[in-house]
């Protein structure tokens, strides 16, 4: 395959065939308007990430002594925002020669696995986007397998990806298609044969794409160094080629090549595959190589240089204008920040937020505040506000919502002492629409709160404030800043993060659970002793007070909910909040009544009683 990879914003997908007297080629290629994939490279919109992840790649794929060419490769280098949220994605693939649908199975898997991936929230993590593509993908292999209208053929392939991201590589991976780091002058195979031979010239596949309706597939992060090499083969190229003339052939690549070209790695691939078609290989060979030339840089100084690009504004005053918006209201100035109402030139209202000028030399903060904005711009929910600013020209670093008019919760419930159930149970369902808004795109609030919770003047709830989001996407992107780690309210934070543990969603479900516990018993869980615990040794002697003990409206089986949402432990919570929310507005079944011995009821009036039966049968004995 003649892909040089010059346009670096394309993706090369091939499943070509080719011999001495033709050369029969098919390539798919995807840019970012093929996927309906639109990326804004609005400057307002950027991460706060300086330099970039560079490498340079190329590929081959080659029919060899077969008719046909049922492997397909392809690499995607996007460019911008999209090179630092989604990464760099190679894939080989090699459609199974026994299932007459392989060759296709192959090119679906390749080029529709990088259209998808890309397709998917910037949000989610390498992990979350790669598996949601990946069990789509079989299922829909598996479905062309068993049509009736097809039924002689399979749509049967294996799967080897790479997606480089940041300062990582992850691996995905099932079937016989093998992925190889070449370090320091070590090869090592990153991956396992999912295979089973049955004699010296017979294996069997015990994993592929399309070959069962669930997929199991091998993952693997790995770190990434200047100079690593990923190679990437189909069989047809590593069952003839020892690992030992693999590592010999990339050692002397290395070595004559100072300064690494795509060309370079495409001439390499073209080289192994004629090696390989000279030891005899009898299949389809196909090879990638990836050079890592330049990670993201680690340097602090460069990374606060681009973060500081814009100016703080300064605490302004009613009557005051920052670009086309002046100040008719100051709602709020803290330490970390301050919020006012803002009208501009069109006589639209806004709420307008501007870091605090404290931390004006703290580059984690400021980083921060502008992943605010970013996630804001990116979830879209009836109960999340909106962030308003997507084209604006801003001078300073600030960002904008919609106005809301009404209340926040905390007022709410201060003026509804133990509120109506039906009342709390009708804004609790609205919350519980907004943090999954959240964790769709595997995004945690870490920081619910009823001052964190808005209601309208029309009733609709609203989650405000990104400022401690964890966002599984951009933690995978490596910085040399120091992050916070907790950033939540105590009263209101879950025991796994306060202890400093990776925490999931079940994180947010605990908050939630302590704002329901509180809007329907007029005070917080646990006697209001959660924000004085600092060790698992402090949660565990927390005792859970039943709600309906101080609201007798609340009945067992919402209690019962409470409770399994507060616990100490994640795993004993419910899986999520719609569980929760679901198991909270749901009557649990009616339970048959079992009659409860006497000794559980009356202990006391029970003992008391054997012992005036000893004594009785005592007596009789002393006189028969």
């Amino acid at each position: 395959m003649q892909s040089h990879l010059k346009n670096q914003a394309l993706s090369h997908v091939t499943n070509k065939g080719h011999d001495k007297e033709t050369d029969v080629e098919q390539d798919i290629i995807l840019s970012s308007s093929d996927t309906g994939l639109t990326l804004s490279n609005n400057k307002q919109d950027q991460l706060p990430i300086s330099g970039a992840l560079e490498v340079h790649a190329g590929q081959y794929s080659d029919k060899g002594r077969k008719s046909e060419n049922e492997d397909a490769i392809g690499i995607k280098i996007p460019t911008g925002l999209m090179l630092t949220t989604k990464g760099i994605v190679s894939v080989i693939s090699d459609g199974v020669s026994a299932a007459e649908g392989g060759a296709k199975a192959s090119a679906i898997s390749v080029s529709n696995f990088i259209a998808d991936y890309y397709s998917t929230p910037e949000s989610w993590s390498v992990l979350t986007s790669s598996t949601r593509v990946l069990t789509a993908l079989n299922r829909w292999l598996y479905g062309l397998g068993q049509d009736y209208r097809d039924a002689r053929k399979g749509y049967v392939c294996t799967f080897s990806a790479l997606v480089f991201k940041s300062c990582s590589a992850h691996m995905l991976h099932a079937g016989d298609s093998r992925i190889y780091r070449f370090r320091q002058g070590e090869l090592v195979k990153i991956t396992r044969d999912h295979s089973t031979s049955v004699n010296e010239y017979t294996s069997y596949l015990t994993r592929a794409l399309g070959m069962d309706v669930n997929l199991e597939v091998d993952y693997k992060q790995l770190n990434l160094e200047v100079g690593d090499l990923y190679l990437l083969t189909t069989d047809g190229v590593h069952d003839v080629l020892t690992d030992h003339e693999l590592k010999k052939m990339l050692a002397v690549f290395q070595e004559n090549n100072i300064t690494i070209s795509d060309q370079a790695c495409e001439h390499f691939c073209q080289q192994l595959t004629d090696k390989a078609f000279k030891f005899d290989s009898k299949d389809n060979l196909s090879a990638q190589l990836i050079s890592v030339s330049q990670l993201p840089t680690q340097a602090i100084d460069d990374v606060y240089h681009k973060l500081a690009s814009r100016p703080f504004p300064p605490p302004m005053e009613v009557g005051m204008r920052l670009d086309d918006y002046e100040i008719i209201k100051v709602i709020h100035q803290s330490q970390r920040s301050q919020v006012y109402v803002v009208k501009n030139s069109q006589g639209e209202v806004r709420c307008m937020k501007t870091p605090s000028v404290n931390y004006i030399d703290d580059g984690a903060y400021i980083e921060r505040f502008m992943l605010e904005s970013w996630i804001g711009h990116r979830i879209n929910s009836q109960h999340v506000v909106k962030v308003v600013d997507h084209h604006l020209n801003k001078s300073a670093l600030y960002y904008l919502t919609e106005y809301l008019e009404g209340l926040s919760l905390a007022d709410w419930m201060a003026q509804h002492q133990r509120g109506p159930v039906e009342d709390v149970l009708q804004l609790l369902k609205q919350i519980e629409t907004g943090i999954r808004a959240f964790h769709r795109k595997e995004t945690l609030h870490q920081d619910l709160k009823p001052d964190n919770i808005f209601i309208t003047r029309e009733g609709v709830v609203k989650i405000i404030d990104f400022g401690a989001c964890h966002i599984k996407g951009i933690a995978e992107i490596t910085t040399p800043l120091k992050r916070d780690q907790i950033l939540g309210t105590a009263d209101y934070t879950s025991p796994e993060v306060i202890l400093g543990y990776q925490a999931d969603g079940r994180a947010d479900l605990f908050s939630f659970a302590v704002i329901a516990y509180e809007m329907l018993a007029g005070e917080q869980p646990f006697k209001g002793q959660l924000a004085k615990c600092h060790q698992r040794s402090d949660f565990l002697k927390l005792n859970y007070v039943p709600v309906f003990k101080t609201n007798p409206m609340v009945p067992e089986w919402m209690d019962t909910a409470l409770e399994k949402a507060l616990s100490i432990e994640p795993s004993f919570r419910f899986v999520d909040t719609n569980e929760f929310i679901h198991a909270l507005t749901t009557p649990a079944k009616a339970k048959p009544k079992t009659t409860i011995p006497f000794i559980e009821r009356n202990p006391v009036k029970f003992w008391q009683t054997v012992s005036v039966i000893l004594l009785i049968w005592s007596l009789y004995l002393s006189l028969v």
